[in-house]
C-alpha cells in the first residue's frame, strides 16, 4: 500500500500545482478569452450530457483501432520474417527506412485523394504511421537474439516450428511491446491530426469545431486534456502487456 500511494501521489500533486497555477493566471490577468479549470469541466459536461463528447471519443477510437490492428497483423508477421531471412531483410529494409521517416502528416493530400474524407483516410494513415516502428522493433528483436541460444535448440535437433515457438517468439516478444508502444502514441497523434483536417467527427473536429464555432476555448482545451488522458490510457494499457508470463523475464530486476 505504502509503495502504490509513492507512486500515485507525487504525479497528483504535480498535477493538483499546474491546475493552480493554471487558475491563478486566467484569474489574475482576467483573461476574457482564456477558461478557468472549472469552465473547462462544465463545457465537457456539457457534452457529455448531450452524448456528443462520447461520439467523438467512440469515433476517434474506431478508427485508431482499425488502423492499428491492420498494422499489427502486417508488422508483426513481416518483421519476424525480416529478422529471420537475411536476404528478405537486405531487399525490404532500405524501402521502409526510406518510408518511415516521412511525417504521416504528409500522407494526408494522398489519402484524402485515395479513400475521400470518409473514415478510410484516417484509418490509413494510422496504419502508415504505426506499421513501421513495429516492423522495425519486431526485426530488431529478431537480430538481438544471442546465437548460441539457435545454436543449442539446433544441436539437440530442434525442429524449426518448435524453435520459432518456444525461442524467438518470446525472445522478440519484449521489443515487440515497445513497437507497439510507440505505434499506439503515433496513431493517436495522427487520427486527432487527420480529424481536424478531412473529417466531421472524432476529437480532433471537436477542437476545431469548437474553435470555430463562437471560440468555445473551454471545449477547445478539454478535448486536448481528454486527448492526453485518453493516450496515457492507451499507453497504460499496453504496457500490461508487459506482465505475461512469457515477456515478464525480460523485466526482472
Amino acid at each position: 500500500m505504502a509503495e502504490r500511494l509513492r507512486r500515485i501521489v507525487p504525479p497528483l500533486i504535480l498535477m493538483a500545482l499546474v491546475i493552480a497555477a493554471w487558475w491563478g493566471i486566467v484569474v489574475e490577468s482576467e483573461s476574457a478569452i482564456f477558461p478557468t479549470p472549472w469552465q473547462v469541466v462544465t463545457g465537457a459536461a456539457e457534452l457529455a450530457e448531450d452524448g456528443t463528447l462520447w461520439e467523438h471519443i467512440g469515433a476517434s477510437l474506431f478508427r485508431v483501432g482499425v488502423g492499428f490492428g491492420l498494422a499489427l497483423l502486417l508488422a508483426v508477421p513481416l518483421g519476424l520474417w525480416m529478422g529471420w531471412v537475411a536476404s528478405a531483410y537486405r531487399t525490404l529494409n532500405p524501402i521502409f527506412q526510406m518510408l518511415r521517416p516521412i511525417s504521416p502528416i504528409a500522407w494526408i493530400p494522398i489519402s484524402i485523394l485515395w479513400f475521400g474524407v470518409g473514415d478510410l483516410s484516417p484509418i490509413f494513415l494510422i496504419f502508415i504511421s504505426s506499421v513501421f516502428p513495429m516492423i522495425v522493433q519486431t526485426t530488431a528483436g529478431v537480430h538481438t537474439i544471442e546465437r548460441r541460444y539457435l545454436r543449442a535448440a539446433a544441436n539437440f535437433g530442434v525442429s524449426r516450428a518448435v524453435l520459432f515457438r518456444q525461442v524467438v517468439i518470446p525472445a522478440v516478444l519484449p521489443e515487440m511491446i515497445v513497437g507497439m508502444r510507440i505505434g499506439i502514441g503515433v496513431a493517436w497523434l495522427v487520427v486527432v491530426a487527420a480529424e481536424m483536417i478531412a473529417l466531421r467527427s472524432g476529437l480532433g473536429y471537436m477542437i476545431m469545431d469548437s474553435r470555430n464555432a463562437g471560440n468555445r476555448y473551454d471545449l477547445v482545451i478539454a478535448g486536448m486534456i481528454i486527448i492526453g488522458a485518453i493516450g496515457l490510457l492507451l499507453d497504460t494499457s499496453t504496457r500490461l502487456l508487459e506482465r505475461l508470463k512469457t515477456v515478464r523475464w525480460r523485466y526482472v530486476r
